[in-house]
């Protein structure tokens, strides 16, 4: 039977699955004798195995199924759950992440090998001890896999391989006492024994081979079609290597699964569902289901359905245009009739495209969880509004800035607990992740109870990184020396870690957020801390824009990010260090003449004594764009501008209006 055609259904299936064991393991951390979470990571487990086991993935099937002999162990009270346990379990929670990514992208498991995660939870199952006897008796076990045994997988590759003809060895290398360099020499083995055949185990792993994790001595086992004299004689030649000892795998018994297996993976899901709450002995009524029901549809259809309801718009606006110049009521009615329909059809299309935030929020508990232990510190975060729906694209492209937010607030924000204690402080920070609709928009804050921004530090280091002179660093205000810390290269990290220090993180941040027709604010408060505020779009498809002119050409500015429209004389504008300004609502206002940034031809508003301003804001930041002419509120389809086309500054795609033409969308953030 052909299993492509289940793979998709399977990585889709894995990932929510895999999404739910995570916030179980989290629950589980928190409260470890909570029996019904434990019976729902079982079954986590139960269902990716039988699911790994269809597809023919033998490394998550070999993990699952030494999971749930660990989970059967605890839900019978022979183990009691401590740290230990669950940072293991996380620990394959991250192998079978890792596993569902490589075969979403290449098809099969990736090359990381399983062997040292089942280890572990083999010494659970034999151990039964306390965290920090397990801990090291694990570290023993993986020490001592001197002795090569293969598994499973492996088992099954060399029984293929003796089957085909071709000579299975395990060979062990021995180095001279004194060699020098040992990971050199193990790398032109490795090179030597890959010119003849393929490897597909090493002890100790590969990596520790690297690092020279090991002794004088290592073992490999090599498939190859060359004999074990001319095998030999390669390695024997290289300098430093005192013995090689060969063994032939002459038969090797390839272990059939005991798994009943379903290819209908929704059957398996749900006879394993009735099993385990037959077992607990719930009321089956009493319990909530955690899946919504949802139906999953390519987002390829999506974007053709939403070109279908564009074109539809934009039909309606050159209907409205051929109806405002005839008296003919059959066509007004046919007009607002269309018009109902394509508002009802673009609200239900959009509807679809909205997806939850939560997709996004649910992956940074652990992440805080790891980092926090990582730090030191203890770090609770606290979510909210993770119902607040936003447009896919921009779900799928927001993770990203937020991950570094979060790392951000974590290593950079909150102190050290001594520190916490010492301020008067609860030992424990807290971070809050928010998010909430206002008007048109969707607000993501990332907050944290820390010390704040030091924005004399900050100042210092932009000297020292030659971003700015002591003059310019005198004349900064507050929103300016925040300013500082989004550009590229700047770090306030005394030495660079894992974390942070290499100053990539906040440029990273406005830029992706500044691409997604967004901005990004900053709230400090010395010994208080520090606020990241996220403004995005609901939507990047269809948005309220208002028409205006330029010369002969026709411009569109979002209306979302413009606060009013109001006229100046142009004797009332002034020049300070080369930025025309004039005063508006008694604060001054920067104007750009935007036909002369976009170089436009036949502007006229240069000669002319009263000029039209939009004023548009970008955060708490406000400037004023003379225009020759306004047109009025329209509805408005995006188009990309096209690969070709793509990075032109000060103009963040096209629209086709209603006669046909082409007008260019502004992209506000780039000017101001």
């Amino acid at each position: 039977m052909d299993m492509n055609q289940y793979l998709e259904i399977f990585i889709e299936e894995s990932q929510e699955h895999l999404q739910s064991l995570n916030q179980s393991l989290l629950g589980l951390e928190t409260n470890p004798k909570d029996m019904q979470i434990l019976n729902e990571i079982f079954r986590v487990a139960h269902t990716i195995k039988g699911m790994a086991a269809t597809m023919g993935y033998n490394k998550m099937t070999n993990l699952t199924h030494q999971m749930e002999n660990v989970l059967d162990d605890i839900r019978n009270g022979k183990i009691e759950v401590n740290t230990f346990i669950v940072d293991v379990l996380f620990e394959c929670l991250d192998f079978l992440e890792n596993a569902v990514n490589s075969i979403a992208s290449n098809g099969n498991e990736g090359t990381a090998a399983a062997d040292e995660i089942i280890t572990k939870l083999n010494t659970i199952l034999t151990g039964k001890a306390s965290s920090g006897a397990m801990a090291e008796t694990a570290i023993t076990a993986v020490a001592d896999q001197g002795i090569m045994k293969f598994n499973q997988y492996e088992n099954s590759v060399a029984a293929k391989a003796i089957a085909q003809g071709f000579n299975v060895f395990k060979v062990k290398i021995v180095l001279d006492s004194g060699c020098m360099l040992k990971a050199a020499r193990a790398f032109i083995v490795f090179q030597t024994v890959e010119r003849c055949g393929e490897i597909i185990k090493a002890v100790p792993k590969v990596e520790d081979i690297e690092d020279e994790n090991f002794d004088s001595e290592f073992s490999i086992a090599i498939i190859s079609s060359e004999s074990e004299a001319i095998i030999k004689k390669e390695l024997e030649a290289i300098s430093e290597v005192s013995q090689v000892i060969f063994e032939k795998i002459e038969h090797v018994e390839e272990e059939a699964s005991n798994e009943v297996l379903n290819n209908v993976f929704d059957l398996e899901q749900r006879s394993t569902t009735q099993i385990e709450e037959k077992e607990s002995g719930e009321d089956a009524q009493s319990k909530k289901s955690k899946t919504g029901k949802t139906v999953r549809v390519d987002i390829d259809r999506l974007d053709n359905l939403m070109n279908l309801v564009s074109e539809l718009i934009i039909i309606k606006t050159r209907l409205e245009g051929t109806g405002s110049d005839t008296t003919d009521q059959d066509m007004s009615e046919a007009v607002e009739y269309l018009e109902r329909i394509t508002t009802n059809l673009h609200d239900a299309v959009m509807k679809v495209r909205m997806v939850p935030i939560e997709r996004v929020f649910n992956r940074f508990p652990r992440m805080v969880r790891d980092l926090s232990k990582e730090l030191g510190k203890d770090i609770d975060l606290i979510m909210s509004g993770e119902e607040t729906e936003l447009d896919r694209t921009v779900i799928d492209e927001i993770g990203d800035p937020l991950i570094h937010l979060i790392r951000n607030s974590i290593d950079h924000g909150v102190e050290s607990k001594e520190e916490r204690v010492k301020n008067g402080k609860p030992a424990t920070g807290n971070l809050f992740l928010r998010a909430y609709q206002d008007g048109n928009s969707v607000v993501i804050e990332v907050e944290d109870d820390g010390n704040g921004i030091d924005l004399n530090r900050v100042r210092r280091k932009a000297i020292e990184k030659g971003l700015i002179n002591q003059v310019e660093a005198d004349s900064m205000d507050e929103r300016s020396s925040v300013e500082l810390l989004f550009k590229p290269g700047f770090s306030t990290a005394e030495k660079i870690s894992d974390i942070s220090g290499r100053g990539v993180g906040l440029d990273v941040v406005k830029t992706k957020i500044e691409s997604l027709n967004g901005v990004v604010e900053v709230e400090t408060v010395s010994g208080k801390g520090s606020k990241f505020i996220i403004r995005l779009p609901l939507t990047l498809a269809i948005i309220q824009a208002l028409m205006v002119t330029l010369g002969n050409e026709k411009y569109a500015i979002p209306l979302n990010v413009i606060r009013d429209i109001t006229t100046i004389n142009a004797d009332t504008i002034r020049n300070i260090h080369g930025q025309e300004v004039v005063l508006n609502r008694d604060s001054v206002l920067p104007i750009i003449r935007l036909g002369r940034v976009l170089d436009v031809e036949g502007n006229t508003s240069e000669a002319e004594n009263e000029m039209t301003i939009v004023v548009v804001k970008k955060g708490e930041k406000n400037a004023g764009f003379i225009v020759d002419s306004l047109i009025g509120q329209q509805e408005i389809v995006i188009k990309t501008l096209g690969k070709y086309l793509s990075g032109i500054r000060y103009i963040a795609g096209a629209t086709i209006l209603g006669d046909g033409q082409v007008a260019l969308i502004v992209d506000t953030n780039s000017l101001i």
